[in-house]
């Protein structure tokens, strides 16, 4: 369990916070919690129900705030232990590099991912956990789903904010985006990636260090001596 987690999170008061909302873009942290096999394989997706910020009771990935002066791996570390609880045992690298950058505008129609309180930039993460996972906080639920549920139009209905869009760009960042029945990739995957061609696969690569491997197709764990010299 981590020790971040009695950082003062009421940072600001209500009236500061909606004047920089209204004036300067929030950093952000979005974390797709994933279990995966001994090969390293997602095998399933947890996602949190609880109101988003259009006042909609959503299926939603873990997010919030980095704090001033609070590094991108302590946040992340802080918001899965607050949304999944303290022995969820979130397993991120020292030095974590995301799949992709959302951009979240008061304005749906800008960049797909959606917040009407304010423009935010997160960066975005899958995070394998390997503990026991109780929602927290403000969450109502949290169910596990297989990748292929996961993007099925039954859950994707239940999403909002573009949260939808970030799943399968994370999905696909790794190789597991299930493939529709002909076999041939989805076409809402290859849009995406196709706006930013070295974007996820570039990060991806980028993210292969400290303690877990995220590879094009696989995330396994590294053996010790496979770890590189710090």
């Amino acid at each position: 369990m981590s020790d971040q987690l009695d950082i003062k999170t009421g940072w600001l008061d209500n009236e500061t916070l909606r004047n920089i909302r209204a004036n300067v873009p929030l950093v952000y942290v979005d974390a797709i919690p994933v279990r995966v096999d001994d090969l390293g394989r997602i095998t399933r997706v947890g996602l949190l129900l609880r109101q988003a910020a259009d006042g909609s009771l959503s299926r939603m990935v873990v997010s919030g705030r980095v704090l001033f002066g609070e590094r991108i791996r302590d946040a992340l570390l802080r918001h899965l232990e607050k949304d999944l609880g303290p022995v969820a045992l979130p397993q991120i690298p020292p030095n974590p590099s995301p799949f992709t950058v959302a951009e979240y505008f008061p304005d749906p129609e800008v960049s797909g991912f959606h917040d009407p309180r304010h423009h935010a930039v997160s960066l975005a993460y899958i995070v394998p956990v390997a503990g026991d996972c109780q929602p927290t906080q403000e969450a109502l639920d949290l169910v596990w789903y297989t990748p292929a549920e996961a993007v099925g139009d039954a859950v994707r209905r239940e999403m909002t904010q573009g949260h939808d869009r970030l799943l399968r760009l994370g999905l696909a960042s790794v190789g597991a985006l299930p493939r529709p029945a002909g076999g041939r990739p989805s076409a809402t995957a290859r849009d995406l990636a196709g706006r930013d061609p070295q974007g996820p696969r570039k990060n991806v690569q980028a993210s292969a260090t400290g303690g877990r491997c995220l590879s094009r197709h696989t995330w396994r764990a590294r053996r010790p001596s496979e770890n590189p010299s710090p």
